[in-house]
């Protein structure tokens, strides 16, 4: 049950001795995990106050407190926006409540951020530079979560085939996700501080200005391309440019070339994270929503082509008149003995590797050349031993105009044999 303003109000004061609240307000948050409120108090002090509403979101609470006692005050001088400050906590039960000084400054839509133009972007770009640039001793020191770029690919990969025994997630976007995964050329970064949960929410303005950034409950080390997975939503690109120029103007390293797509797939993949923790905790609710939207990517992927989450998209043979995916990875090796079937049948133009010539004590080392190649192989003498005569010249040039035929038609591919000496 969602606790009102006033309730929240009276656990407040338990957990700050001497506040005396006056007025209370709701306040915007993650309502799925917290009930929230804005006090005030009788020297016109403001508070804010959340209470979470289940086990998982008490534990990011208390991560939380964590991450802001690793804040030393000269940590703190060098960021170029303020940080929350915990004034108190009151357990009830298994959940924690926490209570904030106030932070100036106000949450402003996405529309709102947009129309402050250049000005708003550089605030974000040059505040996630500085979030990405804090000493990863400041998140491993505080025993926080800390993944190599390996590791963090492979976390994913856990989490995608955990997401595919619900038997909810469209077999389009499973193999989407997983050829973007295995595309190990992708994950090719430098891993940094990520604050884990950055949005719009989680920004507070002063008209162009950036006041402060709340929410650190999944403060790690990570992939930077995660704080940018908000911004795949926007839809006037030249506001995200703007952002991504401060942020790589602002930061002490040259961020990586893939750090977009990353982050698409991040924002695709959170959909899949929210059916997952939706039946983790029984809510029905929270499961059919995350159905809808992840139906709605799909069918969207399917009309407009998606925006881009690998560096190699996956290549679409049609055999026997149905359509299959080649998701093979970036790095992986190409098997030269594969599928001569495929050759033939495929719509796809396909030249197969020429043979080497076999030896004479094995005479059928060349027979798993592809049926097409073996048919068309007229120039062969099917009864010709297996040391074949030289070639003279007229026969090498009939050759290589053979070779240059039209290759629009696999019947136009013919295995040119190999010369041999006398």
């Amino acid at each position: 049950m969602r606790r009102t303003p006033m309730e929240l109000a009276a656990v407040a004061s338990a957990a700050v001795p001497g506040l005396t609240p006056t007025a209370a307000a709701y306040e915007p948050d993650d309502a799925a995990d917290f009930d929230s409120a804005v006090l005030l108090d009788a020297e016109r002090k403001r508070w804010r106050v959340r209470a979470p509403r289940h086990l998982e979101a008490s534990t990011r609470l208390e991560t939380e407190l964590q991450v802001l006692r690793a804040f030393s005050p000269a940590v703190r001088t060098e960021l170029p926006f303020l940080l929350p400050t915990v004034a108190g906590t009151v357990r009830i039960g298994e959940l924690t409540t926490f209570v904030y000084s106030h932070l100036a400054g106000r949450v402003a839509s996405v529309e709102e951020l947009v129309s402050g133009g250049t000005a708003v972007a550089k605030e974000i770009g040059t505040a996630m530079a500085a979030i990405h640039d804090l000493p990863i001793d400041l998140v491993q020191g505080a025993d926080l979560p800390s993944y190599s770029a390996n590791e963090f690919r492979q976390r994913k990969l856990n989490e995608l085939d955990q997401a595919a025994t619900t038997g909810k997630i469209p077999a389009a976007l499973l193999r989407r996700w997983e050829h973007a995964l295995e595309d190990v050329s992708l994950w090719r970064f430098n891993p940094s501080v990520v604050h884990g949960d950055l949005h719009e929410d989680n920004i507070l303005m002063d008209q162009s200005r950036l006041i402060a950034v709340t929410g650190w409950t999944d403060l790690r080390v990570g992939d930077p391309a995660d704080d940018f997975a908000w911004l795949t939503a926007v839809d006037h690109q030249d506001f995200v440019a703007a952002v991504q120029q401060s942020y790589a103007e602002a930061r002490r390293e040259v961020p990586d070339q893939h750090l977009q797509r990353r982050a698409a797939l991040s924002a695709e993949f959170a959909l899949a994270q929210w059916l997952v923790r939706g039946q983790a905790a029984g809510d029905a609710q929270m499961v059919a929503e995350a159905e809808q939207m992840l139906h709605t990517l799909e069918s969207d992927i399917a009309q407009y082509g998606g925006q881009p989450i690998s560096v190699e998209e996956p290549v679409v043979l049609i055999a026997s008149g149905e359509g299959r995916t080649e998701s093979d990875s970036a790095d992986s090796d190409p098997d030269p003995d594969a599928g001569s079937d495929t050759a033939s049948n495929s719509a796809k133009v396909t030249v197969d590797v020429i043979p080497e010539q076999p030896s004479a004590s094995n005479p059928a080392a060349d027979s798993g050349s592809s049926e097409s190649i073996a048919d068309n192989d007229a120039a062969r003498d099917e009864s010709a031993p297996t040391a074949q005569a030289a070639h003279t010249p007229s026969e090498d040039h009939a050759a290589e105009e053979q070779r240059h035929a039209d290759d629009t038609d696999t019947t136009a591919l013919q295995v040119v044999p190999p010369k041999q000496s006398v």
